[in-house]
């Protein structure tokens, strides 16, 4: 059943993301300051379908017309208010979104585990890629590699195809990679063709090592059985 459409408490939560998301565009070196409170309305429209007010279909398209960049940021401040105790979700109005977002990876794993207290310590004192190294070691228990991050401009009508390719290799791979490796995967899959009429095979088999790294171990042995499996191509003729 559809929820009881309040419209007078709709109408004041619609209008106050409107009002964050301007004053964010308006101060830009202040950006994060209020991120909390714009994950707090969010996750009401989404629980009482306020974007029936606006005529529309659904929450995905409410999102798509506040956040026509990317949804992406909005279900991460969604994330932080829906994992994080209130005493934390405090503090982080000093500490930014981008941490927040991985305190709330935590959050979920840890569930009643998760002990805040000292990552928003370390939050606070470590920046933010060092940060972001900290909980994905905590997370899968193992060092992350040396990584470098890249900037390049892309146009508005590029971004649908790369949003796009990117969602789908993470639903191959599983969500929990992160978009660096899917990126990788889909310059791997192209190698693959391009060296198809190339005689040094050395950039496809990297990509594809870099491939069978990623997968768990049971599909590693899959995998292995499959190729044992799999008969000989025939060796070309001697002309």
């Amino acid at each position: 059943m559809l929820p009881k459409l309040n419209k007078k408490r709709a109408l004041f939560v619609l209008t106050k993301i409107d009002e964050i998301l301007a004053w964010e565009q308006r101060r830009e070196a202040e950006r994060d300051t209020r991120f909390v409170e714009l994950g707090r309305y969010l996750c009401e429209v989404r629980a009482g379908q306020y974007w029936r007010l606006e005529n529309l279909k659904s929450f995905d398209e409410f999102l798509e017309r506040r956040f026509p960049e990317s949804r992406r940021k909005a279900y991460y401040l969604m994330s932080i208010h829906e994992h994080l105790p209130p005493q934390v979700r405090k503090e982080l109005k000093e500490i930014g979104w981008t941490k927040g977002r991985e305190l709330a990876k935590l959050a979920r794993a840890e569930g009643q585990r998760f002990v805040c207290a000292p990552w928003v310590h370390k939050a606070r004192s470590m920046p933010r890629e060092e940060f972001k190294r900290e909980v994905e070691k905590e997370l899968t228990g193992r060092e992350t590699e040396p990584h470098e991050i890249i900037y390049f401009k892309i146009y508005k009508s590029q971004l649908q195809v790369i949003e796009r390719a990117l969602e789908t290799a993470s639903l191959m791979l599983g969500t929990q990679r992160s978009r660096g490796y899917c990126l990788e995967m889909i310059c791997a899959d192209f190698l693959a063709g391009a060296q198809l009429e190339d005689s040094s095979s050395n950039s496809l088999l990297l990509a594809l090592g870099r491939l069978y790294c990623l997968l768990s171990e049971p599909e590693k042995m899959e995998e292995k059985e499959r190729c044992q499996h799999r008969p000989t191509p025939p060796s070309s003729p001697i002309v």
